[in-house]
């Protein structure tokens, strides 16, 4: 599986709709028009109408007036961001998407207790990385949202992370709990958490995954690392997600296969009501769809665990 085959397996899915919150970007429409162009799903966006309208006057003609897509005028940043929210907690639309917007501001919409998306977990987030020369996916979490996790944030993370998995078509995906070593140490904390889901992995408390750890990143994913040093476990040298310990060490992880590794990414928030798609500015045309084939995975997978 690639980040190219999840993008198929997306649009021949059942359609769904995505709630853009400030749409008036030329990076965000654009992935509206690639979407649009392969029929990946349908779209409301939120925003100032006459800047939208502008950027598709002149880029994106092929939008005007298409019945795939529709536009709800809103007269401030917060105002898009709540009325993107409140549309897919109304089950107008099943997936939310960040666009020319601060995430803080649309994080605080979707967290409000009211009108928001809160399901009682903790939200993370999932990236599906393609490297070069590498033989499957890799997913990395959380590299954006949980600064230092307890150990029951890390089990959320890993469910969360699994789900999303899972949702790709990897049916029961292994899990490398992250560490700078492999033995447990009482001063690394990471060590202690890793061993602790491993063990709760194995009673079943973590479920539809294999969970091992602690493990250091050249053991998870080499399987002549594992062997020389060895380790034998069903995750070393196999594993389909990292859990990292921390944001430091996921962010710059991420960067890092971004822009030494030349990685193409596709990223989900996961843990709310509804799949998140937060692009940023310096995220590809070809990113933001990745990411939004994720979400639209995401969702009917769901719905299919529901049935």
């Amino acid at each position: 599986m690639d980040l190219d085959r999840i993008l198929q397996k997306a649009t021949q899915q059942n359609k769904v709709r995505i709630a853009i919150a400030s749409a008036e970007d030329f990076e965000v429409l654009e992935a509206v028009s690639l979407s649009i162009e392969r029929n990946l799903a349908s779209f409301i966006l939120f925003g100032a109408r006459d800047k939208i309208q502008h950027i598709m006057k002149i880029h994106f003609s092929n939008l005007i007036d298409h019945d795939e897509v529709k536009i709800k005028h809103t007269e401030s940043l917060a105002d898009a961001a709540n009325q993107a929210v409140l549309s897919v907690k109304n089950g107008h639309a099943q997936v939310l998407m960040k666009g020319n917007i601060p995430t803080s501001m649309i994080l605080k919409a979707v967290l409000n207790k009211e009108n928001g998306l809160r399901s009682g977990k903790a939200l993370s987030h999932v990236a599906a990385f393609q490297i070069p020369s590498f033989n499957r996916l890799l997913f990395i979490t959380d590299p954006a949202m949980n600064i230092e996790p307890d150990l029951e944030q890390k089990v959320q993370i890993i469910n969360n992370a699994v789900q999303i998995a899972r949702a790709t078509g990897v049916e029961v995906p292994k899990v490398a709990a992250l560490a700078a070593v492999e033995v447990i140490n009482p001063d690394m904390q990471a060590t202690l958490d890793a061993a602790a889901l491993t063990q709760m992995n194995r009673r079943g408390q973590i479920s539809n995954c294999i969970v091992d750890g602690p493990l250091a990143l050249d053991i998870a994913i080499s399987v002549d690392a594992a062997e020389h040093k060895r380790i034998s476990s069903d995750v070393a040298g196999a594993a389909d997600i990292l859990l990292v310990p921390n944001l430091e060490t996921g962010n710059v992880f991420y960067k890092s296969l971004i822009y030494f590794a030349k990685a193409k990414v596709g990223a989900v928030l996961a843990g709310a009501k509804a799949p998140i798609v937060l692009t940023s500015r310096a995220d590809s045309a070809e990113s933001k769809l990745y990411s939004l084939a994720l979400a639209i995975c995401s969702v009917n997978n769901k719905e299919m665990e529901r049935k």
